[in-house]
């Protein structure tokens, strides 16, 4: 009895979740803000709560939200939009934050959100300064291994994936496994020249998949970096999930030479256009056998970048996220488990994508296990590296606090040379940091730390964050 009740409940959240979405582009303000106080009182993440809080704060100001509603409903797909609402909203931000919250509450540490799994290393394309073609190419993890993955997360509470590479679709065996796993929801990070119109149809009946395709700007700074004509099958590959009513968005890596051009209204809004839902924005990390530190942003073009997000997401219909410059919004850090952490292709856990650094391996122990690693106890231990959010990253805003987890914990490294990064880059990077938080420590305490105004942050966060020592 005490299964069938949990059943009809989460049945009845996901038609709520599904009507509320067909309706809110009809819906007043007043009404939309009612919905929202609804949500508020039934979440039971405080974080969740107090993201909805900023929700009803912007639909009081006039900002785009309601317009990246209407977008989803007219765009998306049957299939798509079922699965946007019961996998990623019901099952991973209600069901799954419960799952996690109980594990908490009875073992005294709280899984990660999410998890990124990169399957192969294997690509067709050869990006200048991409940090894949430092592995061998030869897949390690197999089908099973991957199976056995998503079952031990769904037992953790996590039913939201990432999808890395290499370049995912190589491997087809993916697309029976997302099959399988038709409860989770998969974002897939994708150079998008193997996404053709048979490619985009069966996405389209899976459903919960969502490419987030790679590109540097327009024609000139992609086909640079990626190679000639790759910008031409991008435009194909938009046009295909546009037509099957694909949820997808972009990928954007910030570089020294295009980060004026991928923060552009002309870009967003050709983007926008081209059909893209969200936007993910890297930046440029100098990792593998042959660091290249002429590709990073300058700490000028970081701020610079920060604050031209600010104005796109007040004025375009489009979801962004920027890891470096959301610092402040995350909490800091969100690596080592605290929100995420990375598995690569031969199975090695990582504290994320850009840490090429490991202690243990899917194949001799379980997700559970690893994530209560001393490398990830040490890594969160330390969280939040500094008091000002907006300098966030181990790897560039602090350094030398890579370097001194490293040595505490005895991780190695993922494959021979990646301890560049804290051996030959590090004169570098100390450097690199220190410009950073010349830059923003006056700004941070200007914006927030004398007002302690974030808000969203867990309480732990918030006592580290502003807690006098």
């Amino acid at each position: 009895m005490p299964g069938m009740k949990k059943t009809i409940k989460k049945y009845s959240a996901k038609h709520a979740l599904s009507g509320v979405l067909k309706i809110l582009p009809y819906l007043s303000d007043r009404n939309i803000l009612r919905i929202l106080s609804i949500a508020k009182k039934a979440s039971v993440n405080p974080a969740f709560r107090e993201r909805i809080i900023v929700l009803e704060d912007k639909i009081k100001s006039g900002h785009p939200t309601l317009e990246i509603v209407r977008r989803l409903n007219k765009q998306l797909s049957a299939v798509p939009k079922k699965k946007l609402i019961a996998n990623l909203f019901a099952n991973a931000m209600f069901d799954g934050t419960a799952r996690r919250q109980q594990i908490l509450k009875e073992e005294g540490w709280r899984p990660p959100f999410f998890f990124v799994l990169s399957p192969t290393m294997k690509c067709n394309l050869k990006c200048t300064g991409c940090y894949a073609a430092q592995y061998t190419k030869q897949d390690v993890i197999t089908t099973e291994q991957i199976d056995r993955i998503f079952n031990e997360a769904k037992e953790l509470g996590i039913y939201f994936v990432t999808i890395s590479g290499g370049e995912p679709f190589y491997r087809q065996d993916l697309l029976e496994l997302w099959e399988k796993h038709n409860d989770m929801f998969f974002l897939v990070y994708t150079n998008g020249t193997l996404i053709d119109s048979k490619l985009a149809e069966r996405l389209r009946e899976l459903g919960n998949v969502a490419p987030a395709i790679s590109v540097e700007g327009f024609k000139k700074e992609t086909d640079e970096r990626r190679g000639p004509g790759v910008y031409e099958k991008l435009l194909e590959a938009w046009k295909c999930l546009r037509e099957n009513g694909v949820l997808f968005g972009f990928s954007a890596t910030c570089t020294k030479y295009n980060t004026e051009v991928i923060y552009s209204d002309d870009f967003i809004d050709f983007m926008i256009e081209q059909g893209a839902l969200f936007g993910w924005y890297f930046q440029y990390i100098p990792i593998g056998r042959k660091p290249d530190t002429s590709l990073m942003a300058t700490p000028e073009q970081r701020a610079w970048a920060r604050e031209r997000l600010d104005y796109i997401r007040n004025t375009k219909p489009i979801i962004l996220a920027d890891f470096w410059n959301d610092g402040h919004l995350a909490g800091g850090c969100i690596a080592g488990g605290r929100v995420y952490f990375h598995i690569n292709a031969h199975g090695n856990i990582e504290p994320c994508v850009f840490t090429h650094f490991t202690k243990d391996n899917i194949r001799d122990t379980t997700i559970r296990q690893a994530l209560q690693s001393d490398l990830f106890k040490t890594i969160q231990k330390h969280q939040p590296y500094s008091k000002n959010l907006m300098c966030p990253c181990m790897i560039i805003d602090n350094p030398e606090v890579l370097r001194n987890i490293v040595k505490q914990t005895g991780a190695k490294p993922s494959y021979p040379g990646a301890e560049a990064i804290i051996t030959e880059s590090a004169a570098f990077l100390d450097e690199y940091a220190r410009k950073i938080h010349e830059l923003w420590d006056p700004v941070w305490a200007e914006k927030y730390e004398y007002g302690k105004k974030l808000k969203g942050l867990d309480a732990e966060v918030a006592e580290k964050l502003f807690s006098e020592k």
